[in-house]
């Protein structure tokens, strides 16, 4: 069974994210969600004992069931016949259990959204989301605030043509396109107006063969603004969805912490499907 887990935090941005999955899971022919949420242990200071102490009471635990409830039922309205929508609530940090819990349902994707944040929240803050892209062994997508589905027509796979046989994570791509039939964009984009070295071409000989049939379309960009830069190449070509693979090394060196598949997460005006390198 087809499955896509939605982390909720029962936040608007939350909910729209779990809409944007809704019709995601009907295109490419999912027939269960499963509604998650992660509540951490309520802390309490007792001032006899002079510490604090965890509240195991039910109370949050029952909170939680019955906002999931009241969420799937909400949901139930956007579901087409045949697809099921399960709950499920645990005490845990959400990073720390998102790979156990995807197992636990076998899920292909994990959705969630994103709060746009000022460069306070990024640098120090950050979002769920991007914390849980930083550790998910499955693609999250990350769900700008105020976005609607669209059908997934074209994709854009944002790349730096570095280790690309080593790093590309082929069936994921591959699956995704299978399942929506979309167009493929390959799209470099070089701050210091140098988009080929001499790797270059081999590398897109690589990544053509690892797409083969596929047929991808190249294109380069220079600029000092990355995401301005992604984000115009996608507004032009009415890119549906934003592929990323943070590499460990080299571009997107320091996987997350002040890179740009964090920028890209935060700014994009299209949803982020974060994909970590094979």
């Amino acid at each position: 069974m087809k499955t896509i887990l939605i982390p909720t935090d029962f936040s608007e941005t939350s909910k729209n994210a779990a809409r944007y999955a809704i019709h995601f899971a009907k295109e490419l022919g999912f027939t269960k969600l499963v509604l998650f949420n992660a509540h951490e242990r309520y802390i309490e200071t007792d001032p006899t004992l002079l510490v604090t102490v965890p509240d195991f009471s039910e109370g949050a635990m029952q909170a939680s069931t019955e906002a999931l409830e009241k969420f799937k039922n909400d949901l139930l309205l956007l579901v087409d016949a045949g697809m099921e929508i399960e709950t499920y609530s645990q005490y845990t940090f959400l990073t720390d259990a998102i790979n156990e819990i995807a197992k636990k349902f076998d899920a292909d994707y994990v959705v969630m959204g994103v709060t746009g944040g000022d460069k306070l929240t990024e640098a120090f803050m950050g979002s769920f989301a991007i914390d849980v892209a930083k550790v998910s062994e499955v693609p999250v997508i990350i769900v700008p605030p105020n976005t609607s589905f669209t059908p997934i027509e074209e994709v854009m796979l944002a790349c730096d043509f570095k280790n690309i046989e080593k790093t590309t994570p082929v069936s994921a791509i591959t699956h995704l396109l299978d399942e929506t039939k979309a167009k493929l964009f390959v799209l470099n984009v070089d701050k210091d107006n140098k988009p080929f070295t001499p790797e270059t071409p081999m590398e897109t000989e690589t990544l053509d063969d690892l797409l083969k049939g596929y047929e991808p379309e190249y294109h380069y960009m220079n600029g000092d603004d990355y995401v301005e830069a992604i984000n115009k190449f996608a507004l032009a070509r009415q890119v549906d969805l934003i592929i990323t693979i943070p590499k460990k090394h080299g571009l997107f060196e320091g996987l997350f912490k002040k890179s740009h598949t964090k920028m890209l997460a935060f700014h994009s005006h299209v949803p982020l499907m974060i994909i970590h390198e094979s």
